[in-house]
């Protein structure tokens, strides 16, 4: 690992804790995800997460507040880290083809398929309550067992 790696690796380190700590599995490597998602039963709430002010200030807290509050929550809890584990997150985003890479951004997962997306774009424009309320929405919709 170069001095570059190594610094960026302390930079990241509580914004991977973050999400951790709230309960989701952070995927590292190309072969996690594989494993993971190829074994992946029921629903899913997966999170690219990213180095950027707007993960920073409103993904990941409308992420964690949507789950506090949700009545439906999906089964498993992964993220990948954009721009630090490359390999991992280009594999989670081949599960995706349908939608162009964006981070960060937010996936529910169902039954072995992608069942909603929030995008960057989607982030980015809006206020923290208003993904914290669309996230909110699409777990209810997504998570409901029929």
């Amino acid at each position: 690992m170069n001095a570059y790696e190594e610094y960026m690796k302390g930079i990241v380190k509580p914004m991977r804790e973050e999400l951790v700590r709230a309960g989701f599995t952070e995927l590292t490597t190309a072969e996690e995800v594989k494993e993971t998602m190829d074994a992946l039963e029921g629903t899913a709430l997966i999170v690219i997460n990213s180095v950027c002010g707007c993960a920073a200030g409103l993904a990941r807290p409308a992420v964690r507040e949507a789950l506090n509050g949700a009545s439906e929550k999906p089964d498993h809890l992964l993220t990948v880290f954009a721009g630090q584990d490359k390999e991992a997150t280009a594999q989670m985003r081949d599960y995706f083809p349908e939608v162009p890479p964006s981070s960060p951004s937010i996936a529910l997962w169902k039954d072995g398929q992608l069942a909603y997306f929030i995008p960057r774009e989607q982030i980015e424009s809006s206020e923290m309550e208003q993904i914290q309320v669309h996230l909110s929405g699409a777990l209810e919709q997504v998570c409901t067992n029929e």
